[in-house]
This record gives structure tokens, C-alpha cells and sequence, in this order.
């Protein structure tokens, strides 16, 4: 197992997260899982015996659930240097204040999940949506807080926008806040849209990346095939609709591109894919997840698989997304002034 420094800070985290959405199954989250204390358990030991030093959730995993059954497994004095991370921001409750970034809801809820969780502190606590309706000087003080509190070590975003995240950094550095060292976002073969802004912004200001559903809620896993109807107990199967698929027939091409490498190698399509972010410029960790041993011991393996050059450019090649403006522009007219950040989306399209 990999580990990398998490952004700017001094922390290091292994190429591959936990993450434990499956765990309880509660309401909307029933879809991904529903696993109890002792399956969660068994699954939990396999990836911190494989080197996983970072398990994710969020107070809003089967309400609550997923952190209780973490604290079971893991709750107090902490084996093997393990790191948690979780988020806030989503409803926790019917009143008009359970919810959002105010200094009312984030205190009230790194409070409750640290007692959900059995612990004095959580090392990586996250805004886990926007909220448009907090004054951002009032979110980064509340989080500030928590952290010269001690209650929590290091913050971050997710599902962030770019201007959202520079909006923060300015704030924090204006105010001389703690700022965040890591945002947690979308980013898949299929999914490359965080190329334009988020990206970019990860590797000038300095963050690391965490990836959610690396393989895109499973179609990119080899089990989703073209023109082959929706296989049975699968998330798409019980109707998950995130990511949306704008164009199929691209997502197809991609499958079979994946496929034809991990037959060449060997290994599975989901290794391929999971390989194929690690390796790319600014991710810090990819968060795997799922219900069954089988899926984890084959998402593991993927910490080892090192792509080839030709390997990497026919997946990049097959999932290149045009360039939006203004970033055709700036390829066409200031080529010869560009950035290591404005590269890691641009440099594939320039002329070789």
C-alpha cells in the first residue's frame, strides 16, 4: 500500500479509503447496503490488514447508523494508526436548523458523531454539499473552532464547485482560519468533469483528492456490458441513479476498453479502472466500498496494479472529453503560458 500526504498537511493517507455507506441501511441508503457489526467488522479488518489507514462515512449514512456501527468496530483507543473521516452538512433531523453549515448545525453534529462513534476526535471532518445560505465567514469560523477544540484535526470539502472552494480559501486565509486540505469529489473514466475546475484547483492550491463511487456506483466494474440487461442485486438493478449517463454509447466504449485491458492482465475491469485514478495527477485516495469480501479483496488489489504507458492512453484516449470554453481557448491562443494546474486538463489536447 501507497501513502501520500494529504494536501498541504503533514498527514498521510493510503492510496485506497474505506468507505462505509454500506454499513446500516437505513432509509435511502438500504439501496447500497445493510450490513450490521459483524459482517462491517470482517471488512473493516481485511483493509486495515491490507494498509487502508483512512475509513470514511457521514452522519447522514442510514442516519446515523453508519457511525454507530463504526464506533463499534473501532470506538475508542484506535489500532494501527486508523484515521476517520466523515461529513455534515444534509438533514439529520425534522427541525429547521438539523440541517446546512451554520455554527449551529456543524457543532451540533461533529457532537453527535463524535459520540456515535465512540471517539474524542475525528481527523478529517467535511462539508459534504454547499450551502448557499451560510455566510462562508461563519461555516470556516465554526470549523476553526472545532478544530482548536480538538474535537477535529483536519477539514475538507465535497461536491464543491471551484469558485465555492476558492470562495473558502480566501476566507480562511483572510481570516486566518484553518483552510481546507482535501475535497472529496466524483471522478471516474466515465465522469471526467472534475478535470476542468476541481482538479486544477487541487494541485495549485494544494489539496488532496478523495474520490467517491471510483467506479461509478459499479458500471464500471466489468458487470455492466452492452446491449446485456441490468444484472440482479446491483444498485443500478434497484434503480441508483448517480452518475448520470449523458451519452451510453461512450460509456460502453469506455467498458470495453476496460474490459479488453483487465482480460489482457488478468485482473478485473474495476482494478483497471480504480489503477487508472490512482495513478492520475492530484488524486490523493480512491473510496472503495461494497457488501461482500469478494469485492473488497478484488478493489484492494488495485493499490498494486501499475498500468503501462500504452494502457493508460488507450483509457485516456477512450474517455478524453472535449474542452469546454474557456479552455479550447486557451489551448488554441496561450499554450505557451500555461501552468502545471492548467496542463493536467489541457496538455491532452494540445498538439504533440
Amino acid at each position: 500500500m501507497e501513502y501520500r500526504l494529504l494536501g498541504r498537511s503533514g498527514l498521510k493517507v493510503s492510496t485506497i479509503t474505506m468507505g462505509t455507506m454500506t454499513f446500516g441501511g437505513v432509509g435511502w441508503a438500504k439501496t447500497v447496503g445493510d450490513l450490521g457489526v459483524k459482517d462491517a467488522k470482517k471488512l473493516v479488518d481485511m483493509c486495515v490488514d491490507a494498509g487502508v489507514n483512512l475509513l470514511d462515512t457521514a452522519d447522514v449514512y442510514s442516519q446515523g447508523a453508519s457511525e454507530e456501527i463504526l464506533g463499534e468496530i473501532i470506538g475508542g483507543p484506535r489500532k494501527d494508526g486508523v484515521l476517520i473521516a466523515t461529513k455534515a452538512r444534509f438533514p439529520m433531523g425534522p427541525g429547521v436548523n438539523d440541517v446546512g453549515s451554520s455554527r449551529q448545525h456543524l457543532i451540533q453534529a461533529c457532537e453527535a458523531s463524535l459520540k456515535r462513534m465512540k471517539t474524542d476526535v475525528i481527523d478529517l471532518y467535511q462539508l459534504h454539499e454547499w450551502d448557499g445560505q451560510t455566510p462562508l465567514e461563519e461555516t470556516m469560523e465554526a470549523l476553526d473552532t472545532l478544530v482548536r477544540q480538538g474535537k477535529i484535526r483536519y477539514i475538507g470539502c465535497s461536491n464543491f464547485s471551484g469558485w465555492h472552494i476558492m470562495k473558502a480559501l480566501g476566507v480562511s486565509e483572510r481570516d486566518k482560519r484553518e483552510r481546507f486540505v482535501s475535497q472529496q469529489i466524483h471522478y471516474t473514466l466515465e465522469a471526467r468533469d472534475a478535470e476542468n475546475e476541481l482538479v486544477p484547483i487541487s494541485i495549485d492550491q494544494g489539496l488532496g483528492i478523495l474520490v467517491w463511487s471510483p467506479i461509478a456506483g459499479g458500471l464500471l466494474s466489468g458487470k455492466h456490458r452492452r446491449n446485456q440487461a441490468t444484472p440482479e442485486g446491483t444498485r443500478q438493478f434497484a434503480g441508483w441513479t448517480e452518475p448520470p449517463i449523458r451519452d451510453e454509447n461512450r460509456l460502453w466504449n469506455i467498458v470495453d476498453t476496460l474490459v479488453e485491458i483487465a482480460d489482457g492482465r488478468g485482473v478485473s475491469a474495476a482494478q483497471v479502472a480504480l489503477a487508472w485514478l490512482i495513478g492520475r495527477k492530484g488524486v490523493t485516495s480512491v473510496i472503495i466500498g461494497g457488501r461482500t469480501k469478494a469485492q473488497f479483496q478484488d478493489n484492494l488489489a488495485s493499490a498494486e496494479l501499475k498500468l503501462t504507458d500504452e494502457e493508460r492512453k488507450r483509457l485516456d484516449d477512450v474517455s478524453l472529453p472535449p474542452l469546454m470554453y474557456p479552455y479550447w481557448h486557451q489551448r488554441n491562443t496561450a499554450s505557451d503560458r500555461l501552468s502545471e494546474a492548467d496542463l493536467s486538463l489541457i496538455d491532452p489536447h494540445l498538439a504533440k
